[in-house]
């Protein structure tokens, strides 16, 4: 087993109560972390009951994750399409034209960075906003 480096959290042990296994070669180790940024780490023997109901369940959140992937990636063309065209056909100038203009743009953000597994963050999020609703600082030139 190696050490954590410095610079982040340390794990915190936490005993199986099935197994009560220790660090060994054939035993299996758990890692879960927090919101909080604590880690905790657990070890399991082969055998162990609370092990691999665990693994069914991160197994099943896999395959569910997988499902759901699959079920967007199938419809968001066609509700991408339908946000389109109906924004189009209410964006004459209207109070809810920047709503509109800034959903829109939002929408093909996250189409955009789909294709290749990415997540829009907040900085991107943040900036399409502040194009359609301005105010506030501007985004530190040189910044990505």
């Amino acid at each position: 087993m190696t050490d954590m480096p410095a610079d982040r959290p340390h794990s915190r042990h936490e005993e199986c109560t099935d197994c009560h296994a220790i660090p060994f070669v054939d035993n299996t180790r758990t890692i879960t972390a927090t919101k909080d940024g604590q880690v905790t780490e657990t070890w399991h023997t082969p055998d162990c009951p609370g092990y691999t109901v665990t693994k069914i369940l991160m197994e099943d959140g896999v395959r569910r994750a997988k499902e759901r992937d699959a079920w967007a990636q199938d419809i968001f063309p066609a509700v991408r399409e339908r946000l389109l065209k109906d924004a189009a056909a209410r964006a004459g100038g209207d109070e809810a034209a920047p709503f509109v203009a800034a959903l829109t743009d939002l929408v093909q953000a996250m189409a955009d960075l789909a294709g290749d597994g990415r997540l829009l963050g907040l900085s991107e999020f943040a900036e399409i906003l502040q194009r359609h609703f301005p105010a506030g600082p501007q985004r530190p030139a040189g910044h990505l």
